[in-house]
């Protein structure tokens, strides 16, 4: 592990000397001996947050835990929701996220680290709703409406996927699925990884068989746009990760597929 984190700190270090640029948001971790992270505590089983002791679980907070032990530093996780998710980044409330889907939209504001795994897009129904949403085109209906939160990826998906269906789009702490159990949506569109969740904490939903999923995204951490040290460090981590089999074996704990 020291082997480890003296390699990663080495190659940030000379490309910081190389670069000449100002101080990169990894010195200023190493010197603080804190590493900020933001998370929403809302996705499941990536952040999920306790509201009896604001701790947070989920596989996320294990890649982030791994990244500060590496560091040798501790990690504080600092509230956000998805509309400020990339704000935060750029105002400096947190140096590196959780996970986020890839996007052009966030990348004109914020740089990513290299992608870790993938997800794609699933509708979600009520359970009582029988056969009435087979696949995809049932939903795309002006009778039906389907649910998104702010500022996910999926709140344009939602105009994209069904330009002729009603469109709800809630604010967290609100939940678009919350907005299906309710009866005030149809349904609603998420990650897979988040849908399998959903149904085995929710008996009265249930994933639409639909013929494939859709929007395959990759999924990586946001970091600062213009901190190339930070973002190389965070790129050398992921790799020596994935070659030591770190994030499949968390892929596993949180059965992140099925």
């Amino acid at each position: 592990m020291k082997i480890f984190k003296a390699a990663c700190v080495a190659l940030a270090m000379l490309t910081t000397a190389s670069a000449g640029h100002a101080q990169s948001a990894l010195q200023n971790i190493l010197s603080s001996g804190k590493l900020q992270v933001g998370t929403t505590g809302d996705w499941n089983p990536m952040t999920m947050k306790d509201p009896a002791t604001d701790g947070y679980t989920g596989y996320d907070i294990d890649v982030m835990t791994a990244l500060a032990a590496d560091l040798g530093v501790e990690v504080e996780f600092v509230p956000t929701d998805w509309k400020t998710l990339v704000s935060g980044v750029t105002a400096g409330k947190y140096q590196i996220t959780g996970s986020a889907s890839i996007s052009p939209a966030r990348a004109k504001a914020a740089g990513y680290s290299q992608s870790y795994f993938s997800l794609a897009t699933v509708p979600l129904v009520r359970s009582d709703s029988g056969d009435k949403f087979k696949d995809w085109a049932d939903l795309d209906k002006p009778d039906v409406t389907v649910a998104a939160t702010l500022g996910t990826t999926q709140e344009k998906q939602v105009v994209e996927f069904f330009p002729s269906a009603q469109h709800k789009i809630v604010e967290a702490p609100a939940r678009d699925f919350q907005e299906v159990l309710a009866g005030r949506a149809d349904a609603h569109i998420t990650s897979n990884v988040e849908a399998l969740k959903l149904v085995e904490q929710y008996p009265d939903l249930k994933i639409v068989p639909v013929s494939a999923p859709r929007a395959k995204t990759p999924i990586a951490m946001l970091l600062p746009q213009d901190d190339q040290v930070w973002i190389n460090y965070i790129n050398t981590w992921i790799a020596l990760k994935k070659e030591a089999g770190f994030f499949d074996d968390l892929g596993k704990k949180w059965r992140l597929t099925e």
